[in-house]
């Protein structure tokens, strides 16, 4: 059994690729905390195309995706710059949820799951 671990820390891996399967950590806007939900939706996004490229995969094979934002206000905006970022015809399952987050200067976070090939 192979485990592949990127980024890894004390607490938690970025990517972690076991069974053709790419996990992505929970991301936050961590270069523009207190930007618009625009604008760090859009952070988080190309964080995630980063760490899909270094699992060896990327967004056209998205499986599913986990969404929280920090007040459901922010669904709209934070949808305008996902739908915008998908691959027509390529949307993952998701889920998306109000939660609190990690600090209050975060709006968004998003994990998503992809296959390698």
């Amino acid at each position: 059994m192979t485990i592949t671990r990127i980024e890894t820390s004390e607490r938690l891996s970025q990517a972690v690729i076991h069974n053709g399967i790419a996990y992505i950590a929970g991301q936050v806007a961590r270069d523009k905390p207190g930007a618009s939900v625009a604008e760090q939706t859009q952070n988080i996004l190309d964080r995630t195309d980063a760490l899909l490229t270094k699992a060896g995969t990327d967004k056209s094979k998205l499986l599913t995706a986990q969404v929280w934002i920090s007040d459901i206000r922010y669904f709209d905006e934070m949808n305008q710059v996902w739908n915008a970022w998908l691959p027509p015809g390529e949307a993952p399952t998701r889920a998306c949820v109000e939660s609190r987050l990690a600090a209050t200067h975060f709006f968004v976070e998003i994990s998503v799951t992809a296959a390698v090939d």
